[in-house]
């Protein structure tokens, strides 16, 4: 599907041309929004829009991290939205110039859908004027990037649940969770880092040194840098509490190794007294002593007992 905002030299916006019959000449600028384009409408890149090879290349090919190339007049943008089930990066291509703003994405966006109505309402209430492309990349990028905080929400509470309710769960299960956090954080960072870098060109180049929506380039890349701040602080929380689990398991292991060994230990001597009068040979002490196995239990019941006391007070069962 492609649809058109067209402004008039007056700054009046014309929705739903064609491309076959604008004429570019006669507005102040054009966006074009190519939104799960067929092979037809994707081939107007290069035969209507006549755009560079490699970035035509790069709109096609998926999945390409995000960058800012120039060619000519014209830069080119690859931007990554989120997935907000999967985390995964989805790719928006930019094509910006002084007239001409051209969105291609292979999948229906809500953040594309959210700028477009943002920059159509102010279009027709004149809030846009000749800068109309820098704002509707800012407004993309914007969307894009808020798009990115309800999904890192929805991690930390997850991991705050995880936290509060951690008592009430095995080991394996909670280890379980928080692996799993821990990859779903992994995948948030491939895709907010990344374009913290690409906003930090972005304010710092030569081509924006005088731009005049800078500063709102500027506050999306505070808002890139304070999502990356929170993924690493995230990340190192589920690392102690994994580390936690990690020392709560082996204490109880050990705890677990210690109660058998203090039994193997007690019953050493008793299997060693019982091994010697269950060997039965003809020629032992005691073996036709009347009172013999009555005196070997008793034997072996203190023994049993005076080493259980003596672990007592040596503090082996604390």
């Amino acid at each position: 599907m492609i649809r058109t905002l067209a402004i008039t030299p007056s700054y009046e916006p014309v929705l739903g041309l064609s491309l076959a019959e604008m004429n570019m000449a006669e507005y102040a600028w054009v966006w074009v929004d190519f939104s799960e384009p067929t092979p037809e409408e994707a081939r107007m890149l290069e035969t209507y829009f006549h755009f560079h090879p490699l970035a035509i290349e790069d709109c096609l090919h998926f999945l390409q991290r995000p960058k800012l190339d120039y060619y000519d007049e014209m830069q080119f943008f690859v931007l990554h939205a989120l997935h907000p089930d999967t985390l995964q990066a989805v790719e928006v291509d930019l094509f910006l110039a002084p007239r001409l703003v051209v969105s291609f994405h292979q999948q229906n966006l809500p953040e594309v859908n959210d700028a477009w109505d943002r920059v159509v309402e102010a279009a027709r209430k004149g809030a846009v004027g000749e800068d109309g492309p820098s704002f509707t990349a800012y407004t993309i990028m914007d969307k894009m990037v808020d798009q990115y905080f309800p999904s890192l929400y929805s991690i930390e509470d997850e991991l705050a649940d995880l936290e509060n309710e951690g008592e009430r769960e095995s080991v394996e299960e909670l280890m379980n969770q928080v692996f799993a956090l821990r990859s779903r954080l992994l995948r948030l960072r491939r895709t907010v880092v990344p374009m913290r870098d690409l906003l930090y060109r972005i304010i710092n180049s030569q081509h924006m040194k005088h731009h005049v929506h800078l500063a709102y380039f500027s506050d999306i890349y505070d808002h890139l840098l304070k999502l990356s701040d929170m993924i690493e602080t995230n990340r190192e929380m589920t690392a102690d509490l994994r580390d936690s689990y990690i020392s709560v398991n082996s204490n109880r292991m050990n705890q677990i190794m210690k109660t058998l060994t203090v039994i193997t230990t007690i019953f050493m001597p008793l299997t060693l007294i019982a091994g010697i009068y269950g060997m039965n040979f003809e020629v032992m002490p005691e073996l036709q002593w009347r009172y013999g196995y009555f005196a070997v239990l008793v034997l072996m019941f203190l023994l049993g007992g005076g080493m259980v006391m003596w672990f007592i007070r040596r503090g082996w069962f604390k």
